[in-house]
């Protein structure tokens, strides 16, 4: 008797760990983030794959670009609306984050682009006479739409875009600015699109836990490291024509983000690194960049040359003039 009830516990264990494991937590499910993740690099070369003439709308972009800057063009004087419109796509009851968390997000995108941010004040003595007054750019809010999907999470290949495959579908990106939150794979924070790939599938994807930030909204659903808001800062930067700072190159010194006033570095910073930690023969690491990959609560500025990079693609003939009325 005592074989046959030792047998049905386990037959009864067995069953409850089969149930528990199909109907699991929205923390189970999101995977592990030690580290920042960014997926747009992968995205670009991906892109540019699939379609070779990308490259020369890349080029040319760039050309304009290098042409806006030399003119002068880009000064703080600018003024920028954008209308964003967040999608959230959620699985989960805790994947789908409240207005609350949504506004936080919005308020930490117009404190860090406008360099009002209170953690700005910790940027050193050596990189404060490069580092950007401000962008002239103001996000609101203009809408938020909410999708239940059947899947558990996202990756890279921009499902979460298309309401066929269990997202949603982008609102005239040429008007607004597409953000969607939801659960991805991959250990991925977010991924953004660069100016220049495909219309449809124009904007930006962030992790929910990772959008917003608990300092403004204690009761949003977050996971730690990440969440004051900058994975969204960072990928917005992508969205804007700004690449990692280190040139993702793999560390060997070579590669460029195209911006001047940043210091040449090896690879990307994780964590809160002192200041200066020194790779390519420079002054230090630029570490504390939204671009570069350091923790929520030590990355808090943007240079003035990343902000003239920034600021062209709006101009009139550049890649998001449409969305600045120009």
């Amino acid at each position: 008797m005592r074989k046959v009830a030792l047998a049905l516990c386990a037959v009864v264990l067995f069953t409850t760990a089969c149930k528990k494991s199909a109907t699991t937590s929205s923390a189970d499910e999101q995977e592990a983030i030690t580290k920042r993740s960014c997926g747009s690099y992968e995205v670009l070369q991906e892109q540019l794959r699939a379609d070779p003439s990308m490259k020369l709308r890349m080029d040319q972009i760039e050309a304009f670009t290098a042409r806006v800057i030399r003119s002068g063009r880009v000064t703080r004087g600018t003024s920028i609306e954008i209308p964003v419109v967040v999608h959230v796509v959620y699985n989960t009851t805790a994947q789908n984050i409240a207005d609350a968390q949504i506004q936080s997000q919005i308020d930490v995108l117009n404190q860090d682009y406008s360099a009002t941010n209170n953690d700005i004040r910790n940027t050193p003595s050596l990189i404060t006479k490069v580092t950007s007054s401000g962008f002239g750019v103001h996000f609101t809010l203009a809408q938020t739409r909410r999708v239940k999907t059947k899947l558990k999470s996202f990756g890279t290949n921009d499902a979460v875009k298309s309401t066929q495959k269990g997202g949603d579908n982008a609102i005239d990106p040429t008007k607004y600015l597409n953000v969607w939150a939801c659960n991805l794979g991959q250990k991925l924070l977010g991924y953004a699109q660069f100016p220049g790939g495909p219309v449809a599938t124009d904007g930006v994807v962030i992790l929910y836990s990772a959008f917003g930030s608990r300092a403004i909204d204690p009761s949003g659903t977050f996971i730690s490291t990440y969440d004051l808001g900058r994975t969204a800062t960072h990928e917005i930067g992508h969205w804007m024509n700004l690449r990692h700072i280190w040139g993702d190159d793999g560390g060997s010194c070579s590669g460029s983000d195209l911006v001047d006033d940043t210091p040449n570095q090896a690879s990307e910073n994780y964590g809160c690194p002192a200041f200066p930690h020194v790779s390519c023969s420079n002054n230090g690491d630029m570490s504390m960049n939204y671009m570069d990959y350091t923790d929520d609560a030590c990355m808090y500025m943007f240079s003035m040359g990343q902000q003239a990079r920034a600021l062209a693609v709006f101009a009139p003939g550049g890649p998001r003039a449409a969305l600045a009325g120009n």
